[in-house]
């Protein structure tokens, strides 16, 4: 987000106007914390990590682009979610997809029991990389929609019914 975009949101959200100087003096306060969040040490296991990627407007040297920010959510052992961190790149390759990987390795985490992933390319091979040992789950609703693609459009409600009574568990 900009200043503007968070000046914005701000003053919508609170009715207070603020300067972009003054978000970019908390922005620039804070980020020890957030510094430290991202490098803290994490868990030994995860039963189940979900890692995916979005696509966020960014201004970086006076332009705004498009940039992808690449997430890691894992369940611990006491089945808490936690967010083990955050990460932004240009674009969504492969190369990036693994040090995602490895910098969770490198924090401490030696052990994924259900890596769940949708369809982006290259995360279950940065998985079978950084941990050999795991299997790569893919997510039952991008398993339904990559189904889907190839059900003609009038049979596509029929069969995505039947696809829906193969996994009866409620999310």
């Amino acid at each position: 987000m900009t200043t503007r975009d968070i000046r914005a949101h701000f003053e919508e959200a609170h009715g207070v106007e603020v300067s972009a100087a003054f978000i970019s003096q908390v922005t620039n306060e804070v980020m020890d914390e957030v510094n430290a969040w991202r490098n803290r040490p994490l868990d030994a296991v995860y039963p189940i990590v979900y890692p995916d990627a979005l696509v966020v407007r960014s201004r970086a040297s006076g332009a705004v682009e498009n940039k992808s920010v690449y997430l890691a959510l894992g369940i611990n052992m006491d089945g808490e979610k936690e967010l083990l961190g955050l990460w932004m790149a240009h674009t969504e390759g492969a190369k990036f997809r693994l040090s995602v990987m490895t910098e969770l390795k490198n924090r401490g985490v030696r052990d994924i029991f259900i890596p769940c992933v949708d369809g982006l390319k290259g995360f279950p091979e940065a998985i079978e990389t950084v941990y050999p040992q795991t299997r790569v789950q893919l997510c039952i609703v991008h398993q339904v929609r990559h189904s889907l693609r190839y059900v003609s459009w009038k049979q596509r409600k029929e069969v995505a019914a039947n696809l829906h009574r193969c996994n009866p568990v409620g999310s």
